[in-house]
């Protein structure tokens, strides 16, 4: 493939009029060992990475405190447990729908337009998203948002990318990475904090100072990029098909769970109609002379292998945000802000953890940081599925939290910047669309995955202990007398009988979907083992001016 002009793909429109010039830019637009282009430096280099903290922060943080408080937000619509489920997923569809338009539009009128207008259409709809009247207003304003911040993770690395000089990169990736641990785990605290305090309401206004911080960031600290006089032609035909064909995966996927997978005819449909339309998306893409998305972009070695790295490390990351708000809610009676007390503290450390794995980026080879990453998450696994009672509270879980949190931003920065260090900065969008639709289907296959796994382990284990607990064994009378007698009220003493069974009931119950979570935890910590492995057989990055500078080097004297 030529330089971008009227039949380039999107993903390789974007480069700079002047590096088109260049014969490097007249390369195949694949992931070459050749030198990345130095792109041009901004104005004010940390308003830009700052632009980027709050796009992907608010992506992750939005979607994450819809599902933690979708109780409240459903009460408030009059909606039903069934019909609510959907307020989440209308989002995140939304998101994986618009992926392809969102690297189009920005191959047009660049990151810095595109973004900005996106910032400051999430904030209207996070305005008026609370004064929804019913279920199907709400479910509107939740796809249109999703259609506004699907702009953000797609978008940002390629800003990050293009707009800072090389030596940033490092840090670039590890603000984006950043997101991932605060927003996740901060949002528990938030949702807890504004239902005890405030109003349900700031579940989605909370979004609007972050948006209008991204777009002054956007605004004064990057400078403006003109319009691509070589513009890509649309691909509509694979606009429709990838972005039908992921977003009705991604519903499948969401909903299976609660609907029972292959026995529900819709999760059948959805994930039939999905792969069909998938089919004949990279049929077409292979065929179209403009494509929407340069596919050699994703499947040039190592690209499919730092993708799937990408969407288990949102896996793992939910054995922190999803596994352990289960435990202590469901074993342990913990509300929300009092999980969010556990999870604050994996956040808290992660600026720190960020600048030091950009640092780290900067100095040591990327697998290996990558690797380090990797063997802390499994070891904090392990830490806990060889220690987890349903005794536990949070104080339990905080050493294993911050080696975990350590991790996740170790493996995750180091991933996607070895996939960097094999890219040019001319697809650098069609990276961001492959990272989008990682990161979201990895964490909805990893939130599926875990979710199922828990439930029948919990089942397998319910019924296990079950078998030990016969009618009128004389161990069961007794603990049940004693359970009866250490909850007896004055004046009540018939009950007993049937409130020590009921405090049998929740005991095993308790013990069930702790030996669930265990067994999830060890299932995480083999994967991560095998993952490690995964990476050492890889090859060292060709040399660029990105690449790491051995800490006891000279730092080569070469422009930014």
């Amino acid at each position: 493939m030529n330089a971008p002009g009227p039949a380039g793909p999107a993903g390789a429109a974007a480069a700079p009029p002047a590096a088109a010039a260049t014969p490097a830019a007249a390369a195949p637009a694949t992931l070459a060992p050749s030198r990345p282009i130095t792109p041009p430096a901004t104005s004010f280099p940390w308003l830009g990475l700052t632009a980027v903290l709050m796009g992907t922060f608010i992506s992750t943080l939005n979607t994450r405190l819809s599902t933690l408080g979708l109780a409240d937000i459903r009460g408030a619509v009059h909606a039903g447990f069934d019909e609510g489920a959907w307020i989440s997923t209308a989002q995140t569809v939304a998101q994986m729908l618009i992926t392809l338009v969102a690297i189009w539009l920005g191959a047009i009128y660049g990151t810095r337009k595109v973004l900005m207008e996106a910032a400051a259409a999430f904030a209207v709809i996070s305005l008026l998203e609370p004064f929804s009247p019913n279920l199907q207003t709400l479910l509107v304003f939740q796809f249109v948002g999703g259609l506004a911040s699907g702009f953000f993770i797609p978008l940002t690395l390629s800003f990050v990318l293009r707009n800072t000089p090389p030596k940033a990169w490092a840090y670039g990736v590890a603000v984006y990475a950043l997101n991932l641990e605060v927003s996740l785990n901060v949002s528990a605290s938030l949702e807890g904090w504004y239902t005890d305090h405030l109003s349900w309401r700031f579940i989605f206004w909370q979004n609007i100072p972050f948006a209008l911080i991204m777009v002054a960031c956007l605004y004064f600290g990057v400078k403006p990029e003109p319009v691509n006089p070589n513009r890509p032609r649309a691909d509509i035909f694979g606009f429709l098909y990838g972005g039908c064909g992921f977003a009705l995966i991604y519903a499948a996927l969401d909903q299976g769970n609660r609907l029972d997978w292959l026995n529900s005819t819709l999760v059948l449909g959805l994930l039939a109609a999905g792969f069909m339309l998938l089919l004949l998306f990279f049929v077409h893409e292979w065929r179209c002379p403009f494509p929407a998305v340069d596919l050699r972009v994703v499947f040039e070695p190592p690209m499919p292998r730092m993708l799937l790295l990408v969407s288990f490390l949102r896996l793992t990351i939910l054995s922190t945000a999803l596994v352990i708000p289960q435990f202590l809610q469901t074993v342990r009676g913990f509300r929300a802000l009092e999980v969010g007390d556990t999870l604050a503290w994996i956040a808290a450390p992660q600026l720190l953890i960020c600048f030091l794995a950009g640092f780290t980026l900067r100095r040591a080879d990327p697998r290996m940081v990558a690797v380090f990453g990797f063997m802390c998450i499994c070891v904090a696994c392990l830490m806990v599925a060889y220690g987890l009672t349903p005794l536990w509270g949070s104080d339990q879980f905080l050493p294993s939290a911050i080696l975990q949190a350590v991790g996740q931003s170790f493996a995750l920065s180091g991933t996607i910047f070895f996939a960097v260090l094999h890219l040019r900065p001319q697809v650098a969008l069609s990276f961001g669309a492959a990272i989008q639709t990682a990161r979201l289907f990895g964490g909805e296959i990893g939130s599926a995955f875990i979710q199922t796994f828990v439930r029948v382990r919990g089942q397998v284990a319910s019924n296990h202990l079950g078998q030990h607990i016969q009618v009128g064994d004389g161990s069961v009378i007794q603990r049940m007398q004693a359970y009866g007698a250490a909850t007896a009220r004055a004046g009540d003493p018939l009950s007993a009988t049937t409130r020590g069974a009921a405090v049998l009931n929740n005991v095993v119950h308790g013990s069930a979907i702790t030996q669930g979570i265990i067994d999830a935890f060890v299932v995480i910590a083999a994967a991560t083992a095998l993952t490690v492995i995964f990476i050492v057989t890889r090859r060292a990055a060709p040399p660029g001016p990105a690449s790491h500078v051995p800490i006891f080097a000279r730092r080569p004297e070469t422009p930014l």
